[in-house]
């Protein structure tokens, strides 16, 4: 490969991940604020069944445009940074993988809580509190899939911020950013599973990095060695 050519695959591959990096932060995003509007509701078994629509159309976000470009991430950048750290790359890879699908489980489970809404409504009254455990259990179940996928995704994010680092493919200062932000993440998810609600606050810092990297790279690409 001459050494434009290599430049070029390196800042389409740069555009692709940039172009990736903010449609799996906005498919989900958009997703879970979707499904959570409505399972939060008191009467949140009527109201499933009368928004099976944003429900299915949530769910699809998470559970397939969401996890096929967050899969992509990791093999976008496996030949990129492979030549950095073949171990950590790898390691990357599969936290990304790991991580996406428990996020799709989670995205099941919710979506589960649409045939229970409809038997709800079918039987009336009759059983009430077994259907609100099955639905406690459900969300429960996204809940922890959510914020274990997290957990394992930040992780794979603070080797990604590690190879970026000693690669200098962007620079540095998002390197730092991303690795204290993804930090603060996993403290959040953790914090999370225990019962203190701090995720949303603790996920801001390392949004903002994926935003503002997912921009660097559309209008600069990685940084190419001479």
């Amino acid at each position: 490969m001459t050494h434009n050519n290599h430049i070029y695959s390196h800042k389409l591959a740069a555009r692709i991940f940039g172009i990736f990096f903010l449609i799996a932060f906005l498919s989900y995003g958009i997703g879970s604020g979707l499904i959570d509007s409505i399972v939060s509701a008191p009467d949140y078994l009527t109201e499933i069944s009368n928004n099976r629509t944003t429900i299915v159309f949530g769910a699809c976000l998470i559970a397939l445009i969401h996890t096929i470009v967050n899969i992509g991430l990791p093999v976008i950048m496996l030949p990129i940074l492979k030549p950095y750290n073949k171990t950590l790359t790898y390691g990357y890879l599969g936290a990304g993988i790991t991580g996406t699908i428990l996020l799709a489980f989670g995205a099941i489970f919710l979506l589960l809580l649409l045939p229970l809404s409809e038997e709800y409504i079918k039987l009336g009254a009759s059983n009430e509190s077994n259907f609100e455990t099955i639905g406690i259990l459900l969300k429960k179940g996204g809940f922890y899939s959510y914020q274990i996928g997290m957990a394992i995704w930040g992780f794979g994010g603070l080797l990604l911020c590690y190879l970026l680092y000693i690669s200098k493919l962007v620079p540095r200062l998002f390197s730092i950013w991303g690795f204290v932000g993804y930090t603060i993440f996993i403290a959040g998810t953790i914090l999370e599973l225990f019962g203190y609600e701090l995720g949303v606050l603790l996920s801001i810092p390392g949004g903002l990095f994926e935003i503002s990297m997912s921009l660097w790279l559309l209008i600069k690409g990685f940084r190419v060695s001479k």
